[in-house]
């Protein structure tokens, strides 16, 4: 069965980290590394795969740092997994397989369909809002 993997689950919370301020503001490299407890040359690796698939931008300087290339309502879960992941599909071999069945077959492809459906239908912007519902709500003892 197919997972994604961390890169993709850490770029997707990159992805909300900067679409919270609508996506507008840089956000420097340091403090996403340190907000999300990962070493700066693993998030500089995402980052620039981000930036390949036009998702992010990143600027030097002062007050340099990432931001998103559009709004956050524009961009679906799925392209954001995909520019990660390549395609997503439960498995990797299965429409060329002559193990399958006719009837097996049916099922990966529709299995796929909901899968790919599903990440499309959600935007960035819904994760983000749940997100700020949530702001405040951190507290340590």
């Amino acid at each position: 069965m197919y997972k994604i993997s961390t890169r993709g689950q850490y770029a997707l919370l990159i992805m909300e980290d900067l679409a919270m301020d609508d996506g507008c503001k840089c956000i420097p490299l340091k403090i996403l590394s340190h907000r999300h407890n990962l070493s700066v040359k693993y998030l500089e690796q995402i980052l620039i795969q981000l930036g390949k698939a036009g998702l992010v931008t990143g600027s030097r300087g002062i007050s340099g740092g990432y931001r998103l290339t559009k709004k956050p309502q524009e961009y679906t879960i799925g392209e954001i997994l995909r520019a990660m992941e390549g395609e997503l599909a439960p498995l990797s071999t299965y429409e060329n397989n002559t193990f399958f069945s006719e009837g097996s077959r049916f099922f990966w492809n529709d299995f796929k369909s909901t899968i790919n459906d599903y990440v499309d239908s959600v935007h960035l912007n819904d994760l983000a809002e749940k997100n700020q519902a949530f702001v405040g709500y951190d507290y340590c003892i």
